[in-house]
């Protein structure tokens, strides 16, 4: 089964770093959270990826042309025909395909885009700034036992702050500490889709999250899977400080593979 991964737009609200490269290829540990992605599909048998790029595209393809020299260990000899030796290379089971879906291509066009490097098969689709220790497998029986079109996770990303219950006049019944039954289910990425999905999705214009989704809760072919673990994105520089300071420490708990 193929994954789809979300890596065009122009992470507006990283724009620190983002400037120089697209959001997806923004380090954490000094691999791309692009990779990090990635690695948790493979650590699962899931090895088959097509990356819908748009913004900076050739900073992902030239960073996967260059994949060994990022891995390895690598010597420049100047003396002999400035020859160059890669040493214990290191070869992931992937096959990537990236596909420059457009510059301004919203996230359901960009899906659109790459529907000939899917076919008529199912396939998992994620953003590109956004890890998790989702349990793949689990998520894959779900989306086959319903039977619908689509499938999305999501996440209880829970409140960070004291409760108050108050009533319709105003008056505070209750205050109490924050718990997992607080805040709002929010899509996380990790989903599954149908190919029928291709269907709902008009153009380059089009978002994901608003018509074809939409759509999907209106024809009762869209399904939820509440994951329960460790989930969090990248989508300013304090959520980046906050993954990098993690996968330090050694408290990565997206890092599923050994």
């Amino acid at each position: 089964m193929k994954v789809v991964i979300l890596a065009g737009g122009y992470g507006t609200r990283i724009s620190e770093e983002s400037q120089f490269k697209p959001k997806p290829m923004l380090e954490i540990g000094e691999m791309p959270i692009l990779w990090h992605i990635m690695k948790i599909y493979s650590a699962q048998n899931f090895n088959e990826f097509v990356i819908c790029a748009g913004y900076k595209q050739h900073v992902i393809k030239e960073w996967f042309a260059d994949y060994f020299l990022h891995t390895s260990d690598v010597t420049f000899d100047f003396t002999k025909g400035n020859t160059m030796t890669v040493h214990n290379k290191h070869a992931e089971a992937w096959k990537v395909t990236v596909v420059d879906t457009g510059l301004n291509t919203q996230t359901g066009g960009r899906v659109k885009r790459i529907r000939n490097y899917i076919g008529d098969e199912p396939f998992m689709l994620t953003y590109g700034d956004g890890v998790g220790d989702v349990n793949l497998k689990e998520l894959l029986e779900f989306h086959k036992k319903h039977g619908k079109i689509g499938t999305i996770s999501v996440y209880n990303f829970g409140q960070n702050k004291g409760v108050l219950e108050i009533n319709d006049n105003g008056i505070v019944k209750a205050f109490r500490e924050k718990s997992s039954l607080d805040g709002n289910l929010i899509n996380i990425g990790f989903m599954v889709m149908n190919p029928e999905i291709f269907d709902y999705i008009d153009g380059d214009d089009t978002v994901l999250e608003t018509e074809p989704l939409a759509a999907l809760v209106n024809n009762g072919e869209l399904m939820a899977y509440t994951h329960k673990g460790f989930w969090q994105c990248m989508d300013t520089l304090r959520e980046k400080q906050k993954l990098e300071k993690l996968w330090t420490k050694g408290e990565a708990l997206w890092k599923i593979w050994s």
